[in-house]
């Protein structure tokens, strides 16, 4: 007999108490039916299982041109590549996406039976057919790609799905979502998409647009079955709050005429037929069945509880929902339709709760928040596609832009090839005589002999050119928030055009059938609607709010308002905030650290922090903590949220001359010039200046004016002066990666960026301790992406430049070595040269030491 397994010998067992197990399981259970299940994402409005059925359709091609395709064969490529759950849950999250009556705008077309409002069943999966609609073809899937959203691997990694469709539409608001999570539930109503889409433009023209006129624009929901919504208190609560009840009845006309009370009665005398009054019902509230809400009226009627119906029969047809009730002689079919009202389903209650993802996080959102959501989702999609069109545009052009130079010098190219030996000696051959890049020579020596003729050079041409204006619009786009946020608006009205459709759902205020579609008519809806409520809450809130805002107002006033401090900020990146005439500074020439810095400014004043990341962060001055004029001060990083960047610059906005740029340059030499403008009301969680590659970090920040000039400055002695204009540095938007500034060599670096003014002196020191003045106008001003000017020769081949700044005749310059030595010296001392020479040894450096960088002291 085979000897058994000990599983419990080797200290196999944790022991583990139950209570801790229960919760820890119980908590990853719930979390993961909130966010893989039960709640929908407030960016494209779906959950995981519509997400997954529509980028399973995309990938079989099941377009709105293309032939229907069984949905057992839809859902057979959900269950096994993306959603490994019940073939009946997808099938029946299918049929609800192509119901009209479930969704206000399907986002499936369907062939065969998918149910009815009766609650009928759809037909087997084998028997239906699908494919994409029109309006989730154009509004979800257009822009897909790995370029404008993230993917991520399947449930055994062997497909890839994106994390969220790139919607043009807010699929949440205009279909509206329903689930029931762990301890939370979603219900949303559909909304009209012509109304949703005015409202997006109106906040994207007013960001601070008034609730009221927001309301205005999108009165209510607008349910696909049609209805009517009772008032607007319900709505505006929802609205608010992102919960609310709203009052939904379904559409009963009274009709005066004659009909006879059946088929059977037909053949009888003149004296069967009576004068009977039918009460005609040709819309219910929604998600109310009809067939079951008949039956209700019906058991209703045979047990006494309504009285005066003589009959009740269903004639609805494809022409859409028709049943009649016919009312017994002398009875008031008002009373009859009132009990209608109370005892069914004839009007009932919406419970909107707006709770949606955001960040992965469940949300209960207001009808602004829900909007502003999708349109700050909207905008980081469309700039991460317009930013992979850049890139694809931007190396096509290259590419054509080589294949034209080539075609200008053919002959010399094709003598060039006929004298080399093989394929590699003629591309290092071509790029060392013609100066063209590995992918310019590849695409050379791979052209056709039929690109030689004049229609494939016309061709070329004509590329380059639209290329050219393509790369133009799109870095316009990039560079000027409002430009994308104009060409946002110009989709969004392009889909509204074509998908845009009447409301179907009318709200009553006052026992008056409303359009809700002007502003006059909204604002005496609101009045008449809102107002005796709203002074009921006002009276019994108002004295609480105003006890509780006093007690906050005596903690902030425990501080004067406004008063006049110092800040010293230090080259280690400290800052000490020191009462105005306080006393000496601690920054003395014996210590290990000195003073860059001193600012004299109110209390109340905001500090503007830039990092390594490319991102901008406010300190506030009196949040800075106060020390003594002996202390070393406090670390700037440590007052941020992200303490683990590097701090670039920092300066108070109010010190910035008038009208000025900042000039950002990043490690790889990437620059840009963003307008000082945009740092203006800034939060907590940063502004992002910058977009930076992955392995590129931000390194120098300036202030310039138009027609200043700007001095790059490279490890190999290399200095580049060019003028800021529009041409040479155009004004860009914050999420512009920038252009190049100079190409840098293998073991370049860049170490200094400055604006600078004619005038100036320039002071470069080397790693091993020499150094000399320039003037700037022994620099040759040059362009953008040049190579710049060879301004310091090394006597060693292990130097590089330390540092470049701007000096005056009495600066004192602060030396930092290896070593963590200060070294001082008086900027007069060094002596002032051209650009050629390697200048003079100014300071005497141990072995193995070197200077790693240098600044002006500050130092009282």
């Amino acid at each position: 007999m085979a000897k058994q397994l000990n599983l419990l010998a080797g200290g196999q067992i944790i022991p583990t108490p139950l209570h801790t197990e229960m919760q820890r399981s119980y908590l990853e259970y719930a979390m993961s039916v909130i966010v893989g299940r039960a709640l929908p994402d407030v960016r494209d409005g779906l959950k995981p299982v519509h997400r997954r059925i529509i980028y399973a359709m995309h990938e079989l091609g099941l377009t709105p041109d293309r032939p229907y395709r069984k949905c057992a064969r839809v859902v057979g490529d959900v269950l096994g590549k993306y959603h490994p759950h019940g073939d009946q849950a997808v099938y029946d999250a299918l049929v609800r996406m192509v119901q009209d009556f479930s969704s206000r705008y399907p986002l499936l077309a369907g062939h065969g039976n998918f149910g009815s409002v009766d609650n009928d069943p759809a037909a087997a999966m084998r028997y239906t057919e699908t494919r994409l609609s029109p309006i989730s073809h154009e509004g979800l899937l257009s822009e897909i790609g790995e370029a404008t959203v993230d993917f991520i691997g399947n449930f055994d990694n062997s497909q890839q799905e994106p994390t969220v469709l790139p919607a043009q539409l807010p699929i949440l608001l205009l279909n509206g979502s329903s689930g029931i999570a762990v301890g939370m539930a979603t219900n949303i109503p559909p909304h009209n998409l012509g109304e949703v889409v005015d409202g997006l433009v109106a906040l994207i023209d007013k960001p601070d647009l008034p609730d009221q006129k927001l309301w205005e624009i999108i009165p209510g929901p607008d349910f696909p079955t049609g209805g009517e919504i009772l008032g607007l208190e319900g709505i505006r609560e929802a609205y608010t709050t992102g919960r609310g009840s709203i009052p939904l009845r379904g559409v009963a006309n009274i009709e005066d005429g004659e009909s006879e009370s059946s088929s059977a009665t037909a053949t009888k005398s003149k004296r069967s037929r009576q004068r009977r009054i039918p009460i005609v019902v040709t819309e219910l509230p929604f998600q109310v069945n009809k067939a079951a809400w008949i039956e209700k009226v019906a058991e209703l009627v045979n047990h006494g509880k309504i009285e005066g119906i003589a009959d009740l029969r269903d004639e609805s047809d494809r022409e859409g929902m028709r049943v009649v009730i016919e009312i017994k002689r002398d009875t008031n079919p008002h009373k009859v339709l009132d009990q209608l009202y109370k005892q069914t389903a004839l009007q009932s209650n919406f419970g909107a709760i707006l709770l949606a993802l955001v960040d992965g996080q469940p949300r209960q959102l207001t009808l602004r928040q829900m909007l502003e959501e999708f349109l700050n989702f909207r905008e980081q999609t469309l700039t991460k596609q317009y930013n992979y069109e850049l890139e694809q545009a931007q190396r096509r052009v290259h590419l054509v832009e080589g294949l034209l130079t080539a075609l200008s010098q053919l002959d010399d190219i094709i003598d060039l090839l006929r004298k080399a030996p093989d394929g590699s000696t003629a591309k290092v051959t071509l790029q060392s005589q013609f100066n063209f890049s590995d992918a310019q020579t590849d695409a050379i020596l791979s052209m056709p002999m039929r690109r030689l003729t004049g229609l494939e050079r016309k061709n070329l041409q004509s590329e380059f050119d639209e290329l050219s204006k393509r790369i133009e619009l799109l870095n316009r786009l990039l560079s000027d928030r409002q430009e994308l946020l104009k060409n946002l608006k110009k989709d969004l009205r392009a889909i509204k055009r074509k998908y845009t459709d009447p409301r179907r759902t009318k709200i009553i205020v006052n026992n008056q059938k409303t359009p809700v579609s002007t502003a006059k008519t909204q604002q005496a809806e609101v009045s008449s609607d809102l107002a005796p409520k709203r002074r009921k809450s006002s009276a019994t809130t108002k004295t609480s709010k105003i006890d509780e805002s006093s007690a906050q107002l005596e903690i902030i006033n425990t501080e004067p308002p406004e008063t006049e401090v110092v800040l010293e900020f230090t080259q280690k990146g400290y800052v000490r905030r020191l009462p105005k005439n306080g006393g000496k500074s601690a920054g003395s020439k014996a210590s290990n650290d000195f003073v860059i810095n001193t600012n004299i400014i109110g209390s109340q004043a905001e500090l503007v922090v830039l990092t390594s990341s490319g991102k901008a962060y406010p300190v506030k001055v009196r949040d800075i903590p106060p020390t003594s004029s002996n202390s070393r001060g406090t670390p700037l990083i440590t007052l941020l949220p992200a303490a683990s960047e590097n701090i670039v610059k920092h300066f108070f906005l109010s010190d910035a001359p008038k009208d000025a740029n900042l000039v950002l340059v990043t490690q790889k030499g990437q620059i840009k010039r963003l307008q000082a403008s945009e740092l203006t009301n800034l939060t907590n969680r940063g502004l992002t200046l910058i977009k930076l590659k992955e392995d590129d970090k931000l390194s120098f920040v300036n202030f310039t004016k138009e027609r200043q000039q700007v001095v790059l400055a490279t490890s190999g002695g290399r200095l580049l002066r060019f003028l800021v204009n529009d041409q040479q540095l155009p004004v860009m938007g914050r999420t512009a990666q920038g252009l190049q500034a100079l190409r840098l060599g293998r073991a370049e670096h860049l170490v200094s960026a400055m604006s600078v003014s004619i005038n100036d002196n320039l002071l470069l020191v080397s790693q091993l301790g020499y150094g000399k003045r320039l003037p700037i106008n022994a620099l040759r001003l040059a362009n953008r992406a040049d190579i710049g000017t060879q301004s310091f020769q090394f006597t060693s081949k292990q130097d590089a430049i330390a540092g470049v700044i701007i000096v005056q005749p009495a600066s004192e310059v602060v030396l930092v070595t290896s070593t963590q030595r200060y070294l001082r010296l008086n900027a007069d001392q060094v002596p002032l040269l051209g650009k050629d020479g390697t200048g003079d040894r100014i300071i005497q450096l141990n072995s193995d030491e070197k200077i790693i960088s240098l600044a002006i002291s500050n130092d009282q």
